[in-house]
């Protein structure tokens, strides 16, 4: 659909980096996205390939060594050439570091900890993920388990993590642990935050890497903290202040998939309506038969819908205006559409459709993961509908 000359999404400065980020895209990811997937990994060289093309940390201030981009827009683009090279893999294991990880130190870091922790964040050399949810706590982040205790200038940190995204490949870890000396479920006070890196730090150890149904390319593994001496310096804002930050950030989390989640149902559509057009059955086109044309006509409206919707929910970021309720609504709906667009895309293929060498089937496998990561559809419905009811 032709967007409003009036009111375009996308400006020339978006544009210029689009060339740039599908230029490195098909340099850097298309080539090798087939073999990380089968090796369950995404190599160092990619991040600091990214690091070096300045793909890394786009939001990071210029005084701060970065772009200063911080018109979400450049990430969307940026999804979307990722995405269109079917390498959701490394969309998401970018969004751990920048949309998970980087706002914390951006919004709550010291300047020593945004001297010493963004130069690598920017440069791919500190590779970071996000170990809040545990085997007992996914969503429920009240009901994290992990300990830090005090002890001079250390803290000393006890526990475990799992889904943990970057667990394997990632440097450091910024891990929610309870401070309270609390055993039940936490208080408002009772959780803080830590960047714990892995190298300096004797006890963190890395399990198993999960084996996924899709995404393989982006690790998934477990995380062991067994009483492991963390800087006091590397507390990441104030001490019981870890449920307020996470609160206060959790937007732009869910934005990201959002994103990426209508750059995917937009791709496999696409991908969709090119194969049924070079696709025959009866002599006929697939296309050409009623029923596709039909499916079609609902998906393109669907991801139409989408996009517009996601769209406004970044135009509302980038004012600053995009709370927790909004960010859920958009994370919600984009995911729930991306699972029901490539599923019925899927079913245009036929056979083919089930064979993982067509994008439609990665597409598949992936897109299950986007009603799940950054909270479940259900926590989602849970979070609006509060504030529905709230309203009355």
């Amino acid at each position: 659909m032709t967007e409003p000359v009036s009111a375009p999404f996308y400006e020339e400065e978006h544009e210029e980096f689009r060339e740039a980020a599908r230029e490195f895209t098909a340099r850097e990811v298309a080539p090798h996205y087939a073999a990380w997937d089968a090796a369950h990994r995404v190599p160092r060289s990619l991040w600091t390939a990214a690091g070096a093309a300045g793909l890394l940390g786009l939001a990071v201030p210029e005084g701060s060594g970065g772009l200063g981009l911080a018109d979400y827009r450049f990430r969307a683009v940026l999804d979307e050439e990722l995405v269109r090279e079917g390498a959701l893999g490394v969309a998401l294991a970018l969004h751990l570091h920048d949309d998970w990880v980087l706002p914390h130190v951006l919004a709550h870091g010291t300047d020593e900890q945004k001297q010493r922790w963004l130069p690598p964040m920017l440069t791919g050399e500190l590779v970071t993920s996000v170990a809040w949810t545990e085997p007992g706590a996914g969503s429920d982040l009240r009901g994290v388990r992990t300990r830090a205790v005090r002890d001079g200038e250390e803290w000393v940190l006890t526990g475990q993590k799992t889904f943990i995204g970057n667990g394997i490949s990632g440097d450091a870890a910024l891990v929610l642990a309870r401070t309270d000396g609390g055993t039940g479920r936490a208080g408002e006070d009772g959780l803080s935050l830590f960047l714990v890196h892995k190298a300096d730090s004797p006890g963190y150890g890395t399990g198993r890497q999960l084996d996924k149904m899709g995404l393989r390319a982006s690790d998934t593994a477990e995380l062991f903290f067994e009483d492991v001496r963390v800087p006091a310096a590397n507390l990441v804002g104030a001490e019981g202040g870890g449920l307020r930050q996470i609160r206060q950030l959790l937007p732009q989390g869910r934005l990201a998939v959002a994103v990426a989640a209508s750059a995917v149902a937009r791709s496999t559509l696409e991908s969709t309506v090119r194969y049924t057009a070079e696709r025959t059955a009866f002599g006929s086109r697939v296309l050409d038969f009623q029923h596709t044309r039909f499916e079609l006509a609902e998906l393109t409206v669907e991801v139409e819908v989408t996009e517009a919707y996601v769209r406004q929910a970044v135009h509302a970021f980038n004012a600053g205006a995009l709370d927790l309720v909004g960010a859920s609504k958009a994370k919600y709906w984009a995911g729930e559409r991306a699972r029901s667009v490539t599923d019925r895309c899927l079913q245009l293929h036929g056979g083919y459709g089930y064979i993982l060498d067509y994008p439609v089937a990665q597409a598949y496998l992936a897109s299950r993961l986007l009603t799940l990561f950054g909270g479940t559809s259900e926590i989602l419905r849970e979070t609006i509908g509060r504030d529905v009811a709230g309203g009355t």
